[in-house]
């Protein structure tokens, strides 16, 4: 593994972790008639805190696109699923709850399925498929998946509704972490001519916004031990998927590997679920008031 690729990810997922939080103090204020709505986001740009969290956000995700340019998505993708673990400092050290067994299984939990998984698949680049079909199948399934679980989430807004709301940002967010990669693979290629020819950064700009609008609603109807758990989770398995499915990663397929594989991914999520659930993460507002206006912090 490249300890440039591994430095990029990290510092990466440490800045996604802290932006999140921000964010989600500030969004859980935002009036509930600004639900999956566009207007939302003109309502944060004028919360000082969101701000910060958004520019954390998106130097974040500069960081992972520049790994992802020089690494395998999927070996990039575990690694920033660790944002959690700086999503959970942060909030700890401002609610002061001590680590505890649950923090410290899904510590271990998180740490150990990042190992097993790369140590298992060893990830490497291999021919990228040049099937446009392939392409447009796996991002249509990804985007398809996102787009029926916002309309469920819409029926349930206060219930259920913010999980599905981020696992359908997190699917988004795979899809564009992969879109980040094509992206920075036609530039190295033929320039700026080569990268506003294509599709991908079109397809990018609209995906981003997107994502970033369904997050920014979990984020304002439920606390963020509620949405970042779901968020965290489904970003590396989407990114993976489409890796794997039309990027030219490769990964070990002997029945051991595999079986390790699997193991790693399954404990990645079930660290993910314990430490997203942790007494340190926000809780949020008790009660949200429909129409209460957003005020600068």
């Amino acid at each position: 593994m490249s300890v440039l690729v591994l430095t990029l990810a990290v510092s990466a997922a440490c800045c996604l972790g802290f932006g999140f939080v921000l964010q989600q103090d500030a969004a859980q204020r935002a009036p509930l008639s600004d639900f999956l709505s566009p207007r939302l986001l003109l309502d944060l740009m004028k919360v000082p805190r969101w701000l910060g969290g958004l520019g954390l956000m998106i130097a974040g995700m500069v960081l992972g696109a520049v790994a992802l340019g020089r690494g395998e998505i999927s070996l990039v993708e575990p690694l920033l699923a660790t944002n959690l673990l700086f999503a959970l400092a942060l909030s700890r050290r401002r609610t002061r709850q001590p680590l505890g067994r649950q923090g410290w299984v899904g510590l271990a939990l998180l740490a150990g399925g990042v190992s097993a998984f790369i140590l298992a698949g060893e990830p490497r680049a291999g021919s990228a498929v040049t099937d446009p079909l392939r392409h447009w199948l796996i991002i249509g399934v990804m985007v398809g998946l996102a787009l029926m679980l916002t309309t469920y989430a819409k029926r349930s807004r206060l219930s259920w509704g913010p999980v599905l709301l981020a696992v359908a940002a997190g699917l988004l967010y795979g899809v564009q972490d992969a879109l980040t990669r094509v992206s920075g693979q036609r530039f190295s290629a033929g320039g700026w001519t080569e990268l506003f020819t294509g599709w991908q950064p079109y397809a990018l700009l609209v995906i981003g916004a997107s994502g970033l609008v369904l997050v920014q609603s979990a984020f304002e109807t439920a606390p963020l031990r509620m949405s970042l758990p779901a968020l965290t989770a489904a970003e590396p398995l989407a990114g993976i998927a489409c890796g794997v499915g039309f990027l030219g990663d490769r990964l070990r397929t002997d029945t051991g590997a595999l079986a390790w594989e699997a193991a790693g991914l399954a404990a990645i999520v079930g660290g993910i679920v314990l430490l997203g659930l942790h007494p340190a993460m926000p809780c949020g507002a008790a009660v949200r008031e429909p129409e209460r206006d957003l005020q600068p912090r």
